[in-house]
């Protein structure tokens, strides 16, 4: 079975082909601002080096976020775009999972932590149990301060994520004790996306084209503005 992943959550875009669990190819891309404009030629430019063809992609797993509101719509329109198209499933898997899943090694608490900013980040808490990533909690939006009370019992932690990188001195600062994850590690990769929706796909699951859509858990920027200008 091979698939086709997607991730445009954050900063930088990441398409990869996979045969089962082998990885056939990925391209990461550093380009903020910048995934509408790239997206499909990584995307043509990837299937056609491996001599393949949608005709052999079996089906589509995109980054549902949370992430970058406008770099999430892209993503999944992108995804929706050649599912409609070519008559592919579509499974969505949080980036947040993705994050975990490539930290799986740590024998602690996993906190995956994407930037939200102003000091507010993404997360949730996973833990590995015997070969299985496990979620702890639920996905939320929280400040890089509040993190203290989520994780106040915790000694061993291990934070990965581009919030790592941007507040990687606060987080020091409150856990002494807590490792920071390589930069390397820190992006949302679609290789890891793609193992995780392989699983889902051949779990026999898939979402619904039409009504599915992005985990955003805030308000955006200009919704925000907005409420404050009603009140």
């Amino acid at each position: 079975m091979n698939i086709l992943s997607i991730d445009t959550a954050t900063d930088i875009a990441s398409v990869a082909i996979l045969k089962d669990t082998k990885l056939l190819g990925e391209i990461n891309l550093n380009i903020k601002n910048s995934h509408s404009m790239v997206i499909m030629d990584m995307i043509i430019y990837i299937l056609k080096t491996l001599e393949l063809t949608l005709e052999d992609i079996y089906g589509i797993v995109v980054s549902k976020g949370p992430g970058s509101f406008t770099g999430l719509r892209i993503g999944i329109s992108t995804a929706k775009g050649i599912c409609h198209g070519s008559n592919k499933p579509i499974i969505g898997i949080s980036s947040l999972d993705s994050l975990a899943f490539g930290a799986m090694y740590f024998n602690g608490k996993i906190v995956p932590i994407l930037n939200a900013l102003r000091e507010n980040v993404y997360t949730c808490i996973f833990k590995n149990i015997e070969g299985s990533l496990n979620k702890l909690t639920d996905y939320m939006f929280i400040s890089v301060y509040d993190l203290k009370n989520l994780l106040k019992d915790e000694k061993d932690i291990l934070f990965v994520g581009d919030a790592v990188n941007t507040y990687g001195d606060i987080l020091l600062n409150i856990f002494p004790n807590s490792t920071l994850c390589n930069n390397m590690f820190n992006y949302v990769k679609a290789s890891n996306l793609g193992i995780l929706g392989m699983k889902s796909f051949k779990d026999g699951q898939k979402d619904d084209i039409e009504s599915f859509a992005p985990i955003y858990l805030k308000k955006s920027y200009a919704e925000e503005i907005l409420e404050m200008e009603k009140k």
